[in-house]
């Protein structure tokens, strides 16, 4: 079973990411705490009801395709109905086009719980909340008014189309064609492979947002444009018309995510589909970049809840699985093994990894609601990029931390974890396309280097860094081990920070290779210091809330104190693989041949 840990997401989105200052922006009223309490209460419901039962069976009996048609996981149409017809779709999504117009604040617990539950499923909704940001950004009212309602009511779904046989992380090689016609439209030709849920039979249309190229245009990314191809062509009242010259010649057979149909689509055999341009010729990657923005935040939630979903599972088994008698001697019988250190070891990683990443991904979700909704232009500036550099971090620290988690679930089953029957090995298996997918976890750390630390001489880093720094005088005034601890590792987590921001910034021409060798040891060093930094803000907040609540503040203390002393040491040693090591000596001393 799934319960979603509401109580925490309450308070990491109360104490951390500010909840009252984002009900306060203009249009975000109505996002109070007890609105927003029972929001988060109906999507645990949902989440732990409807869509957790059905996890275990889309790994078992997957979607299927047969004869150009997808079959989703039996329940999983009936899931999705309830999901879209509790509007959850269009949570965070304006009202103006049938949304909630909450803030992404609030809408990122809800996805977490989304992908906590069922990640296959998830994937559908997450892939539509894409394609809605990206007509919202660059498609005509006209355009607007067609899509995004339907997106958004749950009766179409949307897809990305970026990759091609040839054309993985390097989008400059995309060969798929655009035809103008003499009526506005085009006709498209071309192969798109790993588009997830790409064809199925839960909702009435697929909207497939294409990268392609128009005639004449420049060679590589500055080439692109971006289409709406809808899967079935509209009438002029919007209605479903004709079926639109695309088709599915074939679903991959994964390690994971098993329920989630990933398409090989073909466009153009017939005649060509037709297709509508989104905003201006040649911009497609640009605006595709809005959609894989939101689509990259997504994916680091996606890390977030399987992990939580992980150590759920790893506590209740540790509690009930009888093993070997105390290393103490306190118990002359065998105990559960949650009372044998290295498991409450492996179990206190887990919650401390996941605890920190769901802080992060709130406290970024805040960001991006200052951004777009704060009165002052020069705060919406400043959010802006402290979400955008933040973005990579969640994206690919999450994700990779979420690797450990779900083996260390594993691990806590034992040898039973090895048997698919106990259900950990899922996890496991669901988790490891998330550093690769939206963008690997190298080009979430090449990112955060060039777009992120470079081009702006790492101010927003120097700005996350002064933040850390006033954390760090309050953990000052607190007495008890725990600050002691938080404030020993964190101000080391800092300057290790510190240095390597400073490396990058002072070789990142002059020696690219050395400081791209070190780049994802870069992105995990900021995810542990920024994560602990949320952690040493928590602690904080417990100190003083203590009294009202001792066992949840307890635990959060807990918490904090074993990150400061497990999980932040790592950050020193990432320095020196970056820095004192040069890492990229030792990464480029081998040549191709020698491997």
């Amino acid at each position: 079973m799934y319960h979603a840990p509401v109580k925490d997401m309450l308070f990491v989105m109360k104490e951390l990411a500010g909840l009252e200052q984002i009900a306060a922006l203009p249009g975000f009223e109505e996002a109070n705490a007890d609105t927003v309490q029972a929001v988060l209460e109906e999507a645990a419901k949902l989440c732990g009801e409807v869509l957790a039962p059905l996890n275990a069976e889309g790994d078992r009996h997957p979607s299927y395709w047969r004869d150009g048609v997808v079959h989703a996981t039996p329940g999983f149409g009936e899931a999705f109905r309830q999901f879209a017809q509790g509007g959850w779709q269009g949570v965070q999504h304006p009202a103006a086009y049938a949304g909630q117009g909450l803030p992404k604040l609030v809408a990122t617990p809800c996805i977490e719980m989304l992908n906590a539950s069922n990640l296959s499923f998830a994937l559908c909704p997450i892939l539509t909340d894409g394609a809605i940001e990206a007509l919202l950004t660059a498609g005509t009212e006209a355009q607007k008014q067609m899509y995004v309602p339907r997106l958004i009511s749950g009766e179409w779904t949307g897809t990305m189309n970026l990759t091609e046989p040839q054309a993985g992380s390097d989008l400059a090689q995309v060969r798929s064609r655009a035809e103008p016609q003499g009526d506005g439209s085009y006709r498209l030709f071309g192969t798109k492979i790993f588009i997830t849920w790409g064809e199925h039979d839960m909702a009435q249309n697929i909207v497939h947002l294409v990268l392609a190229r128009t005639p004449g245009a420049p060679e590589g990314v500055k080439g692109l444009s971006l289409f709406i191809v809808p899967k079935f062509l509209l009438n002029a009242d919007g209605t479903l018309g004709e079926r639109n010259d695309v088709q599915c010649v074939s679903l991959e057979h994964k390690l994971g995510i098993k329920a989630s149909p990933t398409a090989v689509l073909q466009f153009g055999d017939h005649g060509g589909a037709v297709g509508y341009r989104i905003g201006d010729e040649n911009r497609g990657l640009e605006y595709m970049f809005i959609m894989m923005n939101a689509a990259r935040f997504a994916v680091g939630m996606q890390g977030v809840g399987i992990s939580d979903r992980a150590c759920q599972k790893a506590v209740a088994y540790a509690k009930e699985r009888v093993q070997s008698r105390p290393v103490d001697g306190s118990a002359k019988e065998p105990v559960p093994i949650i009372h044998h250190p290295d498991v409450r070891r492996m179990l206190a990683t887990m919650r401390a990894l996941t605890e920190a990443s769901r802080a992060l991904a709130y406290v970024a979700a805040a960001h991006c609601d200052l951004a777009h909704a704060h009165p002052d232009e020069a705060a919406r500036v400043r959010h802006q990029a402290i979400y955008e550099f933040l973005v990579p971090v969640v994206k690919g620290w999450s994700t990779e931390l979420s690797l450990e988690v779900t083996s260390l679930g594993v691990q806590v089953h034992g040898g039973m974890g090895f048997i698919e029957e106990t259900g950990a090995a899922q996890y496991y298996r669901d988790a490891r396309i998330l550093p690769i997918y939206e963008g690997t976890t190298a080009i979430q750390a090449n990112d955060l280097i060039g777009r992120k630390t470079v081009r702006d001489g790492g101010a927003v880093a120097q700005t996350l860094l002064d933040e850390i720094a006033r954390t760090l005088a309050a953990l000052e005034t607190q007495p008890g081990t725990a600050f002691a601890s938080m404030h020993l590792h964190l101000s080391q987590g800092h300057q290790a920070l510190a240095n390597v921001v400073a490396f990058v910034l002072e070789n990142a021409r002059r020696d690219p290779n050395a400081v791209f060798a070190g780049s994802v040891p870069y992105l995990k060093l900021a995810g542990i210091v920024l994560g602990g930094w949320q952690m040493a803000r928590a602690l904080l907040v417990a100190a003083e809330k203590h009294a009202t609540d001792p066992s949840f503040y307890g635990a959060k203390t807990a918490t904090a104190q074993f990150f400061a002393e497990h999980i932040l040491p790592q950050a020193v040693a990432l320095e020196v693989s970056i820095v004192s090591a040069r890492g990229g000596e030792g990464i480029l001393a081998l040549s191709a041949d020698q491997f």
